[in-house]
């Protein structure tokens, strides 16, 4: 535990110690901090909602906290977009980094890791996160100080109408105090948090709002869809009674016909008659309504996570599907970003106060999801760089695929030489009988063949067709394979940037159409045109020597 030094938080407040050990923000049942809530979404209607809005930017958010609640109860869309954001987040990989090398701040980042090991981490991320919806949460820290040391023991989430905003700026946070009034938060108790959706106050910064207008609207609508329901979905049962029925038979008839279904029932003379019109237009009104909400839970999406496709089966192939993956990301990094940052202003940095005095620097918490990287694209551009006679060093290849330096001893994966084997491929035939086939091989120098009897390494068997050796045509085929690699992975360099600029096919076929003339291809036909010359040269001297 740090001496008794005087710190202060970052509104300037003076840390009580006595505050630090007792709850603060606590329910009571009978006091101003009760946990019984209002439901102000019975009846809401427009001036209702503005009011209610308005009480909020004013200083008084109750209500509007109360409402904000309603709506994640009532509203299954906003409830399903709003929890994948918060949980897209709570779930992320959290890493410390020490301030330096220096022993002593590993060590505080040694601290902070080993504490982030608890289980309740997650769930407390997420009630830390409500403030997405509402604009604003309040948090208290509940501080360990059982053997004279200060350690963060819960997080735990604040009823949201416990707070209030300085009257002056109507930025600075405060809470209600056990007399009613509004007082500041104490120093190092709280984790408040604000992640806006939009600059300006913090009580005009949250989800809800925009949410609550969708919901009401999409309340009016699922109402005049159920009265449509029951007008036009439901059968119409008519009795008919015969002249000279009394009062009695014909209040008989009424309850036969009222109880076979709902209450779409009626009685008549049987001299009489009734004409059901039914209108034309009643499939394209019932779609109307269907239509209705599912725009609006739409706008709701657009506005929660930034993109639709993940939450409405909307068609437009995989490209508008993988783009609007990517806005979602962007998002998930902010919230990321801006959840790391508050933990670190008033959790970390406090704690460390706490224990050991402020410091010149301390440990950072970064919250991202792990990037994966394509092992597979790796593999290949070392290849290629390694060929061309870039020099890499091994332990950070190794350190990329996450391969370890073998141990003295061990077995080790080599690659091993297998023969070419598959439809076409040359393999060797056993000797016909005991004696070597002569032949020639010629070396072509200066444009003469120089002859040279000797053992025939390649020749064709005339009953098999089978080639006895694949001596000179692998060698030749590794030699024009070397020669021409360089040409090849620069050729496949400029075809895959154009590639990667084309936005569709027919994109691409345009731009390779008109890049064709610059393209490197000049050398690799010369290569080629050599292998294809040194081809015929050896076919035809094959022939001459029978």
């Amino acid at each position: 535990m740090a001496p008794n030094l005087i710190l202060t938080d970052r509104w300037g407040n003076p840390v009580q110690r006595d505050f630090l050990t007792a709850e603060v923000g606590g329910p009571t049942t009978t006091g101003v901090r009760s946990p019984i809530s209002g439901y102000p979404g019975d009846g809401l209607n427009p001036l209702r909602l503005a009011s209610i809005l308005r009480a909020a930017d004013h200083g008084d958010p109750v209500q509007y906290m109360e409402l904000a609640e309603v709506v994640e109860e009532r509203d299954p869309h906003f409830l399903g977009v709003i929890g994948t954001r918060k949980r897209a987040v709570s779930q992320l990989d959290i890493t410390v980094d020490a301030a330096s090398e220096d022993a002593h701040d590993v060590m505080l980042a040694e601290m902070v890791r080993e504490w982030l090991k608890r289980d309740e981490l997650q769930q407390e991320l997420f009630h830390i996160l409500d403030c997405i919806s509402k604009g604003y949460s309040g948090t208290e820290i509940i501080w360990d100080t059982s053997e004279r040391q200060y350690m963060p023991l819960e997080l735990r989430i604040r009823d949201p109408r416990i707070f209030r905003f300085n009257r002056t700026d109507l930025a600075t946070p405060m809470m209600v105090g056990d007399s009613g009034r509004e007082v500041p938060l104490p120093a190092f108790k709280f984790i408040f948090a604000d992640i806006p959706a939009k600059s300006g106050l913090p009580a005009r910064s949250g989800l809800a709002r925009v949410a609550m207008w969708g919901w009401m609207f999409k309340a009016f609508t699922a109402r005049d869809w159920a009265i449509f329901t029951q007008t036009y979905g439901q059968p119409l049962r008519v009795g008919k009674w015969q002249p000279g029925a009394s009062d009695k038979d014909k209040d008989t008839l009424f309850r036969a016909v009222a109880n076979i279904a709902g209450d779409c029932a009626a009685i008549i003379p049987d001299t009489m008659s009734i004409d059901f019109i039914e209108s034309k237009s009643i499939g394209a009104s019932g779609d109307l309504f269907q239509k209705r909400i599912d725009h609006l839970d739409q706008q709701i999406s657009k506005a929660v996570l930034g993109q639709t496709a993940t939450t409405d089966a909307i068609a437009g192939g995989h490209a508008i599907g993988r783009e609007h993956r990517l806005v979602q990301e962007d998002i998930e990094t902010a919230d990321a970003m801006s959840l790391a940052a508050i933990l670190n202003r008033d959790l970390i940095r406090p704690w460390i106060q706490l224990e050991h005095g402020p410091q010149k620097r301390y440990p950072r918490l970064r919250i991202a999801r792990a990037k994966t990287e394509d092992l597979d694209r790796l593999a290949t551009a070392v290849d290629k760089m390694v060929r061309l006679g870039m020099e890499i060093e091994e332990a950070e290849v190794r350190s990329r695929f996450g391969f370890a330096e073998p141990k003295p001893g061990a077995r080790l994966l080599q690659a091993i030489s297998t023969p070419i084997t598959g439809p076409g491929a040359f393999a060797p035939a056993p000797p016909q009988g005991n004696r070597p086939i002569e032949g020639r091989s010629s070396k072509i120098k200066g444009g003469q063949a120089v002859a040279a009897p000797q053992t025939a390494l390649q020749s064709q068997s005339p009953l098999t067709g089978v080639s006895e050796g694949v001596y000179e045509t692998a060698a030749l085929t590794e030699r024009m394979g070397a020669e021409a690699d360089p040409e090849m992975a620069l050729l496949i360099d400029q075809i895959e940037i154009i590639v990667g600029s084309a936005r569709d096919l027919g994109e691409l076929r345009e731009l390779l159409a008109s890049a064709y003339p610059d393209l490197a291809t000049s050398r690799l036909a010369a290569r080629v045109a050599a292998g294809l010359l040194s081809a015929e040269l050896a076919g035809r001297e094959g022939a001459l020597d029978g």
